[in-house]
């Protein structure tokens, strides 16, 4: 059976570890004990809210035609949040995942087709338009990918495939370009809270196994700021 990264809790600390997969849409034992909770329950898109242009197939949500995006409308993101999701593409395909109000994206892309890709701030897993991927980390279109996103107070972690590949505190004054790229974009980087969404670009996107936990004030994140490139 294939591993993947999981989050354990020790010691107040947040560490990754392989752990046997569970089946799609479903928490393994980490995650229940960690808080986490699935946004998707694999059948239907019960809690979310769309135009008629989002449907389940097989355990996996889709787009079905021009319109919105999808939003889950049953709870917010918290403040200082994990969300995990799995994503493939279509050759040449973009969408996004949306966490917080306005313009705080990950990024999903087929980086080989799409002319995003030729862009590191625009590619797959940047925080879009702001911050780009250290490393080139996806899977090629059409094979399923893990996103995960960790935030708490004013740092920010993209991870790809189990590789963390953005860390930046957005107070640190070494990001002041980063941040003024957000703020054109309209970003308020005082308000976290929004409902979660995935953007419709008009393009084949699929999404499962969407969970999402609250991060207790006692936990360390291990952040360790990145290189950018």
């Amino acid at each position: 059976m294939q591993l993947i990264a999981t989050a354990l809790l020790i010691k107040g600390s947040l560490l990754t570890a392989p752990l046997q997969a569970e089946a799609p849409n479903s928490l393994n034992p980490d995650e229940k004990s960690a808080g986490f909770v699935s946004l998707f329950n694999g059948h239907d898109l019960n809690g979310w809210s769309h135009a008629g242009n989002w449907t389940v197939a097989d355990g996996v949500i889709t787009r079905t035609g021009s319109g919105g995006s999808l939003v889950y409308t049953k709870a917010k993101v918290p403040d200082d949040f994990e969300l995990r999701f799995e994503w493939k593409v279509a050759p040449g395909s973009n969408s996004g995942v949306y966490y917080r109000p306005t313009q705080y994206e990950y990024q999903i892309l087929d980086n080989e087709v799409h002319g995003d890709g030729i862009n590191p701030r625009t590619s797959a897993g940047a925080l879009y338009f702001c911050m780009a991927p250290v490393k080139e980390a996806t899977k090629p279109a059409g094979e399923w990918n893990t996103g995960r996103i960790v935030c708490k107070g004013t740092v920010i972690q993209h991870w790809m495939n189990g590789e963390k590949i953005i860390d930046f505190d957005h107070a640190n004054s070494d990001r002041a370009a980063d941040m003024e790229r957000l703020q054109k974009l309209g970003i308020q980087l005082a308000a976290p809270s929004a409902f979660p969404w995935l953007q419709n670009r008009g393009d084949p996107v699929w999404f499962r196994s969407i969970r999402m936990r609250a991060i207790p004030d006692s936990e360390d994140i291990g952040h360790t700021p990145l290189e950018q490139p």
